[in-house]
């Protein structure tokens, strides 16, 4: 499979000279199988640039929503492929507390949107999968969802493709103050032997006890789970939108004297918009 990041960027959008090596839009990452079937997690405003992409193409959409949170939906009104005649696009909505599958669409209504979601185009299916289900099949892969620890609650995902796996868990919080969804131990088994795991760092220790329980993760701790998991690389995820590039560099060095300590062969970056990766 291959993956390629479009937005890597936490809580709002940021723009400016000191995150042009990042990148300055929120959540999204297209994974394209090997059988050609499209998948994107999430629709941050990093998703109108893929459907640039996307809509040279007739094919099926795929989309994996973590949760609503407006970082991760925002981008959905300005994603070209909506607006085409017929386009198949499928939405499985995050596992969240308060269940609101349409909220994605739902946000071009009212005073919202100008764009009324009533003229699209596209035909859009909602899948409403019951919690309980778990791990079901897209094309030529298997994905697995798990509750994730964030204030209202959402999903991660794996997607597996023969021998390769992508682990995306983002806006997570792996030691939360509240009661937990998932315990560490279980997302190391989630992830476990991850060929890929993107994790929400959006923190590091100097921003708590200020921001503990608003449902991110600090870097280590993301750390500390890629090597617990065994996963051959992690990209660090939902960069805060006060870090620079030159912050998320020293993150990234940090986080790789934490490996090396570990005595690890993981690999640690810190996703860029642009970044491609065949896993």
């Amino acid at each position: 499979m291959q993956v390629t990041f479009y937005g890597v960027r936490g809580s709002i959008p940021t723009p400016g000279p000191e995150y042009m090596k990042y990148g300055g839009n929120t959540a999204c990452v297209h994974v394209e199988l090997e059988d050609g079937t499209d998948i994107v997690l999430d629709a941050g405003t990093g998703i109108r640039v893929l459907g640039k992409k996307l809509a040279a193409k007739k094919t099926p959409i795929n989309l994996l929503l973590s949760h609503n949170h407006w970082d991760h939906i925002q981008g959905f009104p300005f994603f070209i492929p909506i607006y085409q005649p017929g386009r198949e696009i499928n939405i499985t909505p995050g596992m969240t507390k308060l269940e609101q599958p349409e909220a994605v669409v739902k946000q071009m209504s009212g005073s919202y949107f100008p764009v009324s979601k009533d003229v699209l185009a596209s035909n859009i299916l909602i899948k409403r999968i019951p919690y309980d289900i778990t791990e079901w099949t897209l094309g030529s892969a298997t994905i697995k969802r798990h509750p994730m620890n964030h204030p209202g609650g959402g999903s991660c995902y794996t997607i597996q493709e023969g021998d390769s796996k992508l682990a995306y868990i983002t806006d997570n919080e792996l030691y939360p103050p509240y009661k937990k969804d998932t315990d560490f131990l279980e997302f190391v088994e989630f992830a476990k032997n991850a060929d890929l795991l993107i994790h929400d760092a959006q923190y590091v220790v100097k921003d708590m006890p200020a921001k503990l329980g608003w449902g991110h993760s600090v870097a280590e701790e993301a750390v500390k789970l890629a090597l617990a998991s065994f996963a051959k690389r992690l990209a660090l995820y939902s960069h805060d939108p006060e870090r620079t590039d030159k912050d998320i560099d020293e993150i990234v060095e940090d986080a790789s004297v934490i490996i090396e300590i570990g005595g690890a062969d993981a690999e640690c970056f810190g996703a860029y918009e642009g970044q491609t990766l065949k896993i």
